[in-house]
């Protein structure tokens, strides 16, 4: 089989709900294997089309490179090929992040997702040359994460556009944005790219209406975005918008910002994993009675996964 017969099957694997695996830690601080087991074996039972693991959920920022690699190595051997595996690079330069992927590429992924470095002042011009730089080298489908209202930087439609174009190994966006910026940026591009959408799901059925391919949504949900995603998929966009309606007060609460989700979306991850509640990793935001209150209201009909 050649590199690019390879390259191709593997973009035929971006579709669909790809949970972002939270890192669950133990009582000693260190990662926890057997949580991480059951997280993956819950979002497969539940349906789901791809796994994705290093993102923000994972809360990469506080992983050290070799937990880093060993939370893949650990998702990979679980999954042991039953869906595609997605990986989040967060390196914060060109080697780090050729070498992050050539690990990921040995230990099996379908596709690698590229965080821009923490250089908030650079130029579109100097993020296209990261990003082509590693993606020339990559043996896997490259995709970009553009998050600027997380990250702080990102690429303009444009940018897109000029960067496929020069690097056509880069083919998949993670976009975090409103379905309207998804619709405008899939005319912008003219379809030489999978979309995803992150934000949760939030605008999970507009966003498909929009232009994407599927959906990064967390764990704690990732039953109810299997159900809408198979929904629309059928034709039956009526469903998909009754399941995303019923579900939109939990997506909205759960949703007001990262820490907030990995605050109490991790929890009701845990809890419907049927794992216990889970350790922080600080510095972590707590969570309130209220706020504790807000979440078991919405999801109080959520069964166990």
């Amino acid at each position: 089989m050649t590199k690019s017969t390879d390259s191709e099957d593997k973009l035929a694997d971006v579709r669909g709900i790809y949970p972002m695996l939270y890192a669950f830690f133990d009582d000693r601080g260190g990662l926890d294997r057997a949580a991480m087991r059951r997280q993956v074996d819950g979002c497969i039972d539940a349906g789901c089309h791809g796994i994705a693991v290093g993102g923000l959920a994972t809360e990469t920022n506080k992983l050290s490179t070799e937990e880093r690699r060993t939370l893949v190595e650990w998702v990979a051997e679980q999954i042991a090929g039953r869906v595609p595996l997605s990986v989040t690079i967060a390196e914060n330069n060109i080697a780090g992040q050729s070498a992050a992927i050539t690990h990921a590429a040995d230990a099996g992924v379908a596709w690698v997702v590229l965080q821009p470095p923490p250089v908030r002042g650079a130029s579109e011009a100097e993020l296209i040359r990261f990003y082509g730089a590693v993606a020339d080298a990559s043996p896997v489908p490259v995709g970009i994460q553009n998050a600027p209202e997380y990250i702080g930087i990102g690429l303009s439609n444009q940018g897109f556009a000029s960067l496929n174009k020069n690097h056509p190994n880069v083919s998949i966006i993670k976009a975090e944005g409103p379905a309207t910026y998804i619709a405008g940026l899939a005319e912008a591009t003219g379809g030489v790219y999978k979309l995803l959408n992150g934000r949760n799901g939030m605008e999970h059925v507009d966003s498909l209406r929009a232009g994407c391919d599927g959906m990064v949504p967390g764990v704690e949900t990732i039953d109810i975005h299997v159900a809408i995603f198979e929904a629309y998929m059928s034709g039956d966009e009526a469903q998909a918008d009754r399941i995303f309606a019923q579900a939109l007060p939990l997506l909205s609460f759960l949703m007001t910002s990262v820490d907030h989700l990995l605050c109490y979306g991790k929890r009701l991850a845990a809890r419907r994993l049927g794992l216990a509640e889970p350790n922080d990793r600080a510095p972590a935001q707590q969570p309130t009675e209220f706020g504790m209150q807000v979440l078991n209201r919405w999801s109080k009909d959520l069964g166990g996964l």
